[in-house]
């Protein structure tokens, strides 16, 4: 069994599994949605990642009617919203474990980060 980012599927094979024509998925990649990777003979290899981020894409176009520079900001927007969600759980986790050992009052604490600091206060 291949790992999620593994890219072992070859265009045609793509394009078959998502009833598509392969010039749509070098369109994808000519826009820069995508990213396949390459072998050495310069083949594109697509990941099951890429694939769900292409069914995404055709989601986005087929059903909702949005074009792809649209489908590109969309794109951009879901990827920091990701980096933000997982910075926020890191966050909470580090609260939890200062909370635990009682270093900090439940009703006030600072989170520091090398960037900035986060103050939060409970109601």
């Amino acid at each position: 069994m291949h790992s999620y980012d593994e890219p072992v599927y070859l265009i045609s094979v793509v394009a078959s599994i998502l009833d598509i024509h392969p010039q749509t998925l070098r369109q994808y990649e000519k826009e820069g949605l995508i990213e396949p990777s390459r072998t050495q003979g310069r083949m594109r290899l697509y990941s099951q990642r890429d694939i769900d981020k292409i069914k995404f894409v055709l989601q986005l176009t087929r059903k909702m009617g949005i074009n792809l520079a649209g489908v590109d900001v969309i794109l951009k927007l879901k990827e920091q919203m990701d980096i933000m969600s997982n910075e926020i759980k890191e966050l909470r986790e580090e609260l939890s474990k200062v909370n635990k050992n009682g270093l900090v009052p439940t009703h006030k604490a600072v989170v520091t980060t090398g960037n900035y600091d986060i103050v939060i206060f409970k109601d």
